[in-house]
């Protein structure tokens, strides 16, 4: 008998799944922490906030893009998985 559980013995990185999820989120994340910053700017203008206010919505909408590329990447992992099964 191995003294290794049979579930971790069998599983290799895929690293061209890895690769191409990191690639996206790269890609996918600049855009929205881009569009978060602008988009926090543009609404500070146009509702006519303070430069304080304007920065706490543009943290607002960080917090918000930040919970984007969490689901982003958990569903990722779902269509690429980063582990296969020898």
């Amino acid at each position: 008998m191995s003294s290794q559980p049979a579930s971790s013995a069998s599983r290799q990185i895929a690293w061209p799944s890895v690769i191409t999820v990191i690639s996206a989120a790269i890609l996918i994340g600049a855009e929205v922490f881009g569009a978060a910053f602008a988009g926090g700017w543009a609404l500070a203008i146009l509702f006519g906030l303070s430069p304080t206010e304007g920065h706490i919505l543009q943290a607002v909408l960080f917090v918000i893009g930040v919970f984007v590329m969490i689901n982003f990447i958990r569903a990722a992992r779902r269509v690429e998985p980063f582990v296969r099964r020898a």
